[in-house]
Order: C-alpha cells, then structure tokens, then sequence
C-alpha cells in the first residue's frame, strides 16, 4: 500500500497444525487435508512473511484429544500459544480445561456450537460452570460460531463480563446477507469481546483480494474498533483457495481503509491484549 509504515510486528491469531504419528492419532473418522501441517512447516512460513509469533487452535481431527498441540507448545515455548478443546458435552469439561491450562501452557479453550439442534448445547446447563471456570483461570474462550449463535453467545457473555471472549472468523456471516452481521455487531456492547478478520477467503465469491467482504469488515471495524479486532490466516485450512502469505497481505496491503494505527492493533497488538507474548 502506497505510503503505508512497514508494520513492525505480527503476530498470527489463528492457525492449526497436525501430523501423521502413530504417537499422536487422529480421531476416528478424521481425514486431515493436506497430510500434514507440522509446526515446522508453519514456522518456516512466519520467518518467510515476517511473523513473530502464532496462536495455535486446537484442530478438529484430534477431537478434544489436545496431546499434538501439547507437545508443540512444549517445543516451541516462545513461538507459540495454544488454545485447547475440551467436550462441551462432557460434565468434566471445567476440570479438563484447568489441566490444560495449568499443567500443559493452553491459553484458553475453543467451542464450536453449530447452527443446528446439535449446538444447542451451548443453551444447556454445562457451559456456566465452564464458563465461570474460564473466567477464574483467567484465559479467553474462543467461539467458532455461525453468526445465529451471536445472541446464545450474549448470554452467557452477560452472566460473566469479565471473561475474554473471542469471535472466530467473523462469525461466517454471509455476505450476500448484510443484516445477519448486525447479530455478531450487537456484542461490540460488551468491552472484551473480539473478532477474528480471519475468513474473507472463504467468505467472499471473488478471487483475492477478496473484496467483496471489506464492506463486511468495515462495519466490525466502526462497532469494535482495531483494538478488538485482529487478523489470522487460518493456515492451512485456508490454502486451497488462498497462500499464507495473501491472507497476511489482505489485512496489511489491500484494505487500504485503514490506516497504520489500525494495522498496528490488527496485526499484532489485539492480539496480545489477549494473549501476551513475552
């Protein structure tokens, strides 16, 4: 972007990574595309793109079996925070989280509730004790969340206004649905809720840039502002429609609306309001 200041950090929110191991299998049904995103190959990816450090999201093809990431993190301490799954089904799930948390580096944990009957847990009487639990702990709980959970979510973010609470990839709005975004903009009421700019890749029906989504993102940019927002590649998930380095570029190059400040919080210092790096 012309006339821009070259952005002196970057941090990536978003990321999964696993590998074909007999020590570390997958869950049952799991078919990992592509074979392998090691923490290897991701760390060579930052250095070629200038990221310093990387949030690391527990992947679906291990289930709520956190062991791959713990021994990641436990590798590569100062790259790396990790945020875990646990079952939200599971009433031990508060007890999990705390292991993880205390004996194992997490940085906080990842729900999923899905748009149908299946994620009408979320409802249910298991998520205030884990909630509450993740409040005491201290550390965020992160939401992959069809935007028509947005007001399910309130809820709970209304019993518990001190917790962090971060939205994954824009909630998924639809962009050729405008008003559904006013269901995730409602939450910009509550002070520590963020939003992942992670997803206008998967969002948009256009080729990169992707500009079909930056009216998306412009509203989340006027309701939270850049200091709840933040960037993530969603790497590799992202890769068979976008390069790591394009969904850097998007948010740094191509949304020429904003400006050096707002790509200072949304490529790093959002994101270690959340989770601080040393």
């Amino acid at each position: 972007m012309a006339g821009a200041a070259p952005v002196k950090r970057i941090i990536d929110s978003h990321v999964h990574v696993w590998k074909t191991d007999p020590q570390f299998p997958f869950a049952q049904g799991a078919k990992p595309n592509p074979a392998d995103a090691t923490a290897e190959t991701l760390l060579d990816l930052m250095k070629a793109n200038g990221v310093s450090h990387t949030v690391i999201i527990q992947v679906i093809h291990y289930r709520f079996d956190n062991s791959y990431l713990a021994d990641v993190l436990k590798r590569y301490p100062k790259a790396f925070h990790g945020v875990a799954r646990v079952n939200p089904e599971d009433p031990g799930n508060a007890d999990h989280l705390e292991k993880l948390v205390k004996e194992q580096r997490f940085r906080g944990v990842r729900l999923s509730p899905g748009g149908n009957a299946s994620g009408d847990w979320i409802k249910g009487p298991l998520m205030p004790p884990l909630w509450r639990r993740c409040s005491d702990l201290k550390v965020p709980m992160t939401l992959l969340m069809p935007v028509s959970r947005c007001p399910d979510a309130a809820a709970l973010i209304e019993k518990y206004p001190d917790l962090t609470v971060v939205v994954d990839h824009m909630a998924d709005s639809p962009i050729d649905k405008p008003a559904e975004l006013e269901k995730l903009i409602a939450l910009a009421r509550y002070p520590k809720v963020f939003v992942k700019i992670s997803h206008t890749w998967s969002l948009s029906k256009q080729e990169y840039p992707w500009r079909d989504t930056f009216d998306q993102v412009k509203r989340l940019h006027q309701a939270f502002g850049p200091q709840r927002l933040m960037w993530g590649t969603d790497w590799p998930v992202s890769a068979h429609k976008a390069k790591y380095e394009q969904t850097l570029a998007v948010v740094r190059d191509e949304m020429t609306f904003l400006n050096d400040k707002d790509r200072e919080w949304m490529l790093a210092k959002t994101i270690e309001r959340v989770w601080p790096f040393k």
